[in-house]
This record gives structure tokens, C-alpha cells and sequence, in this order.
């Protein structure tokens, strides 16, 4: 495995979120005439956002599917074929329609190689976006990262920009176990500068996005762009934030985060989903668990109200994280007030 680490001789361009999807896609399906792309509007549309556009034209109708609107007949025929050799990505339009699939994800995929005694290793990869798009309303505008972090046998990965996106996926199709590959509508259109050439990002090693001193703030996704907000405003008023992206919420890189708890002996976590039994309830458990003397304050979470998401663009603003939230977290838990 060639893993990405940029230095000053690295050849870089900028290029969307989506781009950087397709460029994994494509490269992985060059590689392996096993791998080949599934869902709903995929093909003959060119992919609903239009992370698959001219894959239809490259590889032919066998290798880029496009299927009914039924996410429970679909996933399973994805598990079916990883069982007979075949490394399929699943692609939902979004995970609020993975609920109708849930079945095939957990009950069959998640737990096929144990329950065969290793005997069908399930190299499938089931990706969408997740979180809210905008005013799409409760129905829509849901977080299952946790969800499906907490079912082992899955890997869980949630990008934040285009050069991480591209090394994951590409990782996520090699890998042996099935892996949930969550986006965010809001993020393909985001540009970022990839690396040329081939590279892999390895499954559940955070990234430390930004050093600092002061305080570290855990976040992953796209709501990490209200941890960078933040910061930029908290560093004017000489408060510097280190930020950690865990770019994988299962296996999550506990090392990283708590090495960094242990130089600023404090933290923020900001997520995008509802806080019971959240990606941040687990990680506020493991660092003081293993730093808690480190601690100079209580753990602060950032995360969406406990309530279904709202129309109202008010009140959308109003429940989700943003930087005004993380500033408000960060300046408690610093004891400097807010």
C-alpha cells in the first residue's frame, strides 16, 4: 500500500469531491474487472450528483448498474455477489434510504464472515451521503455515521475533502470487509487539491489538520468546517486550537486523539448527528478513560439539538453545529468565558 504523505515534490491539482470519487472509482475498476458501481440513477444519468459521470461510456452496462428504487433488493443482490467473488459498490442516494436496507447492511454483509466461519469474506462497499443537504426536511437530513459504527464487522469512513476521499475510497474497495463510505451532498461540489498518481489513505488513521496548543477539537465530515471556522477566529484571540480529523469513526484512531488531549489537556467534539450514544459519547468515555489527568476542564460536545432536523432555515440553523457553537464550547471549557 502507497500511502498518501505530501511533501514538497508532490505533483498536486484541484479538483471537486466528486471528481476525486470518480478518479477512485474508475482507477479501482481499471485495476480489478471485479469491482463495479450499482444504485440508483448510476448509469444512463451519470450518477445523481454526478459522482459517476462518464462511467456508463468507460465500462459498459454490466459494470455500471443502474437499479429500481429498492434499496433492500439491490444491497442484497450487492452481498450475493460478493459472496460469488465480485467486489461491488453500493451506491445509496442517500442514507436516509439505507434504513430500507438495513437488513442486508447489519444482518447479512456485516456479519456473513463470521457467521461462515471465514469462509465468504465480503470486500463490498456501501456509499451516499449522510447529514443534512439544506431543507430536506427530518426525512432526509439524518446522521447514521453512529449508527452504523456500532455494528462490528463494518468500517466506517467519513471524508472531509477531496484528497482524503479519494485515498479512502480507493482503500475502502481493496479492503476485505464491508465498508459504509460516507459523503455529504453539500460536499461535492467542495474543490481541493489531490495528489496525481496512485495513492491510498490507510482505514482508521486520523489526521491532524491543523497544530495547536490549546485545545484540541475532534471532528470529522463536513461539519469540520465549522471546527476551521472557529479556530481561525479563536486563533484572534490567541486561543490556538489543534484540530483532528478522524476521517474513520470505525476503527477511530483513539492514539492520535488522546496523544493530542495529553499536549492540550483539553477538548471539544463537534459532530453533525443527535447526542445520545454518539461518535462523541464514545470518544468523551475512551480519553477519560486513558487522560484523565491530563483534563484541565470537562469534555464539551458540539453536536446537532435532539430533535428531528427542521424546514425552517432558521431553525436549521439553530440545531446543527456551527462555529459559533464550537467558539461558545471552546471558550467554557478554556474557562475565558462566552
Amino acid at each position: 500500500m502507497l500511502t498518501f504523505v505530501p511533501n514538497k515534490t508532490t505533483t498536486m491539482r484541484e479538483i471537486q469531491f466528486r471528481e476525486a470519487l470518480r478518479e477512485a472509482l474508475s482507477e479501482e475498476m481499471r485495476r480489478d474487472e471485479n469491482v463495479f458501481l450499482m444504485g440508483e440513477e448510476v448509469a444512463q444519468y451519470d450518477g445523481a450528483y454526478k459522482v459517476s459521470q462518464g462511467m456508463l461510456a468507460e465500462f459498459g452496462e454490466k459494470r455500471v448498474i443502474d437499479t429500481p428504487i429498492a434499496e433492500l433488493g439491490f444491497a442484497g443482490i450487492g452481498v450475493g455477489a460478493t459472496m460469488n467473488g465480485l467486489r461491488p459498490v453500493v451506491e445509496f442516494m442517500t442514507f436516509n434510504f439505507s434504513l430500507v436496507a438495513i437488513d442486508q447492511v447489519i444482518n447479512s454483509a456485516a456479519k456473513m464472515m463470521s457467521m461462515s466461519g471465514g469462509q465468504f469474506p465480503m470486500p463490498i462497499v456501501f456509499r451516499g451521503p449522510t447529514g443534512s443537504a439544506g431543507q430536506l426536511s427530518s426525512q432526509h437530513s439524518q446522521a447514521f455515521e453512529s449508527w452504523y459504527a456500532n455494528c462490528p464487522g463494518l468500517k466506517v469512513i467519513v471524508p472531509s475533502n477531496p484528497a482524503d476521499a479519494k485515498g479512502l475510497l480507493k482503500s475502502a474497495i481493496r479492503d476485505n470487509d464491508p465498508v459504509i463510505f460516507m459523503e455529504s451532498e453539500q460536499m461535492y461540489g467542495d474543490k481541493g487539491m489531490v495528489p496525481d498518481g496512485e495513492y491510498l489513505i490507510p482505514i482508521g488513521v486520523a489526521d491532524i489538520k491543523r497544530r495547536g496548543t490549546d485545545i484540541t477539537i475532534v471532528s470529522f465530515g463536513k461539519i469540520i468546517k465549522a471546527a476551521y471556522k472557529a479556530a481561525d477566529e479563536l486563533a484572534k484571540e490567541g486561543i490556538n486550537a489543534e484540530i483532528i480529523d478522524l476521517r474513520s469513526v470505525r476503527p477511530i484512531d483513539y492514539k492520535t486523539v488522546i496523544e493530542s488531549v495529553k499536549r492540550t489537556n483539553r477538548l471539544v467534539i463537534v459532530e453533525e448527528a443527535w447526542p445520545l450514544a454518539s461518535i462523541s459519547s464514545e470518544i468523551t468515555y475512551m480519553v477519560q478513560k486513558h487522560a484523565f489527568d491530563y483534563l484541565d476542564a470537562p469534555i464539551h460536545r458540539v453536536t446537532s439539538a435532539d430533535v428531528p432536523l427542521p424546514y425552517a432555515p432558521t431553525l436549521i440553523e439553530a440545531s446543527l453545529p456551527n462555529a459559533e457553537r464550537v467558539i461558545k464550547a471552546v471558550k467554557q471549557v478554556m474557562y475565558v468565558g462566552a
